[in-house]
């Protein structure tokens, strides 16, 4: 049975909810695909437990997407029943694990300017979306933490590990200017103080990266040149790849529930 994907009234907030639930979610289902393959059981454990946070974040913001737009979805449709154009998330989360260094840079990349982010919407004069800010804050603090000590102890590791995690950053570093843009939809939430423009985060995020590369004895890629487009729904091809895996029980099976 073939199975129709949703559509979605996309206001503004509507809009600003689906990015961040995408960029946790699909960031969430990329460390899930680690589980069986992890270095050591307890690194496994806790690329799990990560994705777990990054799932519960995206199913209270899809929840109240669901709740702003009223029209019958909910965080299974908006999950499931989606096309890869219609999500919103930054291309950095969708980009592939490749070994564990480059899965830690991106997370580094990601967790460094989500726990500023969320800190900072605490402050947000929407209170659903400062309960949120205020649990998702404490969990990206982790997440930053923990990247933040194996991309140290990989860069300043053995010849490989150094090699390899440097062709990480380098790789990943086009994705990042993605996290900083702030459009006309956002702005007019900014403007009426629901929601932070990302962009004077950069200094902070700048600051964080540049000392955790420091004491990794990596470098930052010279080239300025950034990639966009998932914020609008231009996505590499690896997204569509990881919604056939993701989406592939309930689009063969029509609601379907355990």
């Amino acid at each position: 049975m073939a199975t129709t994907s949703i559509q979605v009234n996309e206001t503004p907030l509507v809009l600003y909810l689906l990015r961040r639930a995408d960029d946790a979610l699909i960031l969430g289902h990329r460390l899930s695909e680690w589980i069986g393959l992890g270095p050591i059981l307890e690194e496994e454990m806790a690329l799990g437990n990560i994705g777990l946070d990054l799932i519960g974040q995206a199913r209270s913001l899809y929840a109240y997407a669901a709740e702003a737009e009223a029209a019958g979805n909910d965080e299974d449709t908006f999950a499931y029943l989606r096309d890869a154009p219609q999500y919103r998330n930054l291309l950095l989360a969708e980009q592939p694990n490749g070994d564990f260094g480059q899965t830690m840079v991106r997370q580094l990349f990601y967790s460094a300017f989500a726990d500023p982010y969320w800190r900072a919407m605490t402050a947000s004069g929407d209170a659903t979306l400062a309960a949120v800010a205020a649990k998702s804050e404490k969990e990206s603090a982790y997440h930053l933490r923990h990247s933040s000590e194996w991309v140290i102890r990989l860069g300043d590791g053995t010849q490989e590990s150094h090699a390899r995690v440097q062709e990480a950053v380098d790789v990943l570093w086009p994705y990042t200017g993605e996290m900083f843009e702030c459009d006309a939809a956002e702005r007019t939430l900014a403007d009426g103080r629901t929601v932070i423009d990302p962009a004077p985060l950069r200094d902070a995020w700048d600051g964080t990266i540049g000392a955790v590369l420091s004491r990794a004895t990596l470098t930052l890629p010279q080239n300025g040149w950034m990639q966009s487009g998932g914020r609008t729904g231009r996505h590499s091809e690896h997204l569509g790849h990881l919604l056939s895996t993701m989406q592939h029980v309930q689009r063969t099976y029509p609601g379907a529930a355990w």
